[in-house]
């Protein structure tokens, strides 16, 4: 391959796009410009259906429209499928098939059994990558018959994994399907060695919070810019489960481990999903209010550990293409 043509990996072929780069699916920073200037530039930006509609109020059949009508290129959708509520998965179930209706044709499930969201889009002869973060995970995944993984490592934001970029590489190498790295990439340096190391792409959220299209509130992108690696800590406060957020005086006010009661019922086969979803929406809310918040008085803030790369907002074709620089790079 030639030092003037990107790098193509098993995943670009399944998705028709030039640089194996995901926008992340991100609540509450997903907004419909983001993922459409993801995908634009050559990436492929991921609606996160919660953040499309809770956070920045568009109706998701309409959202999808606005999106599509800025970009032209493929798009896809985060599907999270754990069973938390009767309710919510036929609200899931009614944004996948929207999402078929509307043309899109890349879905990323989390948190359950990926097999129902498979079934639907490979009715429309679709793909389905499914997030692991370990070798028992990615086994069930492949057993609900999806494509390929998004590798979520213990530098990740959101619903960080305990295990290394190489220790998931090594424990999911032999399964015979594309691995996306996702967590720790916030420099095209770390992008291009992930890829070398054997990744078919790289999944990346934080970087995207730090860009001109993202709707988030300065405050919040400039924490990100401003942020060592040292700076981002795991709180279980948020979903039961722990996720990384920025340390800021809230935080440590507010502490991040559960209480004892919390602890008891996150123990609990039957109470652990009352108290996850307690969590859950008390910090959606919370969540919502502070990446809009101009003022920045909250200071509740989600990212990942590749903050340390990250340190100036550009637009999101700026970073994709000094990505894909860095891809050809490979080749020379």
């Amino acid at each position: 391959m030639s030092g003037d043509t990107p790098l193509e990996t098993p995943f670009t072929q399944h998705t028709g796009i030039r640089v194996p780069i995901i926008c992340g699916p991100m609540y509450p920073c997903s907004n419909p410009e983001l993922v459409a200037a993801a995908s634009e530039a050559g990436g492929i930006g991921i609606v996160q259906p919660v953040s499309m509609t809770f956070v920045h109020g568009h109706d998701f059949r309409e959202g999808i429209r606005l999106i599509k009508s800025l970009t032209d290129k493929p798009i896809g959708m985060n599907a999270l499928i754990e069973k938390s509520s009767k309710k919510y998965h036929e609200r899931m179930e009614e944004w996948v098939t929207i999402a078929l209706d509307e043309g899109v044709r890349f879905f990323i499930t989390s948190l359950g059994n990926p097999r129902w969201v498979v079934d639907r889009v490979k009715a429309y002869d679709g793909i389905v990558y499914h997030d692991v973060t370990e070798r028992k995970w990615a086994l069930k995944g492949l057993d609900g018959g999806v494509d390929g993984l998004i590798a979520v490592n213990n530098r990740a934001g959101g619903h960080a994994g305990a295990l290394t970029q190489l220790q998931l590489l090594d424990e999911l190498g032999d399964l015979n399907v594309p691995l996306i790295c996702a967590g720790g990439i916030g420099a095209e340096q770390q992008f291009a060695e992930a890829i070398k190391q054997g990744y078919a792409g790289c999944q990346l959220g934080t970087r995207f919070i730090a860009t001109e299209e993202c709707s988030a509130a300065m405050p919040y992108k400039q924490a990100v810019v401003n942020a060592m690696e040292s700076d981002v800590v795991l709180s279980n406060k948020i979903t039961g489960v722990p996720v990384s957020i920025i340390k800021t005086p809230y935080i440590e006010k507010i502490g991040t481990k559960a209480g004892a009661f919390a602890r008891w019922m996150l123990k609990g086969s039957k109470t652990k999903h009352w108290m996850r979803m307690f969590y859950t929406l008390r910090s959606a809310f919370q969540l919502r209010k502070s990446s809009l918040d101009e003022k920045g008085e909250t200071e509740f803030w989600q990212a990942g550990k590749s903050v340390a790369g990250i340190h100036q907002i550009e637009p999101v074709d700026a970073i994709i293409n000094r990505y894909e620089t860095a891809l050809k790079g490979l080749n020379r």
